[in-house]
C-alpha cells in the first residue's frame, strides 16, 4: 500500500467527524444544557479567605430564582435578572471539601437541581505559598560544628597522651 493511500485512510475518520452536522454542533465543549435557566461555574478556593467564588449566569430572558447550597446547608437564595451574572462566595474549611449545589426555585417545584460540583480546599496551612517555615539552622552546619568540636577534643586527647607516653621511669 502506498504512503499516500495510508495517509488518506488515516485522515478519513477525522474528515467525517468534522464534516458531519451532528459532530459539528457538539464541538464547543462544554456546552450548557439548553433546558437550564441558568448555569453555575466555580473558581478555585482563595487561600487567603478560604472562600470559593460561584458564578450564576441567567441564560433566559426572565427573572430566575435560585438556591445555593454547600453540603446540603443553604448558603444563599435570591433571584438572577435576565441575561445577568451574579457571584456568591461560599466558605470551605481548610483541609476539607464541600459539595456546592445550585437549585432553581419555582412555585410549582421547590428545588430543581441545576448543577453540582465538589470543591477541595487544599491550601497550605500556616505559611504563604512558596515560602517554607523556619525549622532551625541547616543540618549540614550542625554536622560541621560537631565534626570541628570532635576534632578539637581528639586533638586535646592526643596532645595529653603524647606528653606522657615516651617518658621512662627511673
Amino acid at each position: 500500500m502506498r504512503v499516500g493511500t495510508r495517509l488518506v485512510l488515516a485522515t478519513l475518520p477525522m474528515g467525517f467527524t468534522l464534516l458531519l452536522p451532528s459532530a459539528a454542533q457538539a464541538w464547543p465543549w462544554p456546552r450548557p444544557d439548553p433546558g437550564d435557566p441558568f448555569t453555575m461555574s466555580v473558581d478555585d478556593v482563595a487561600c487567603g479567605t478560604g472562600r470559593v467564588a460561584v458564578r450564576l449566569h441567567n441564560q433566559s430572558r426572565e427573572l430566575v430564582r435560585f438556591a445555593l447550597k454547600a453540603d446540603s446547608s443553604s448558603v444563599a437564595t435570591g433571584s438572577i435578572p435576565a441575561r445577568a451574572t451574579i457571584v456568591k462566595h461560599v466558605p470551605v474549611r481548610r483541609g476539607s471539601n464541600a459539595e456546592i449545589e445550585a437549585f432553581q426555585v419555582t412555585d410549582k417545584q421547590p428545588e430543581a437541581l441545576i448543577d453540582s460540583t465538589l470543591v477541595d480546599n487544599d491550601c497550605p496551612w500556616g505559611h504563604r505559598t512558596g515560602h517554607l517555615p523556619f525549622t532551625g539552622p541547616p543540618a549540614d552546619l550542625m554536622a560541621k560544628l560537631a565534626t570541628a568540636a570532635g576534632m578539637v577534643v581528639m586533638g586535646g586527647i592526643l596532645w595529653w597522651y603524647g606528653s606522657i607516653w615516651p617518658r621512662t621511669h627511673l
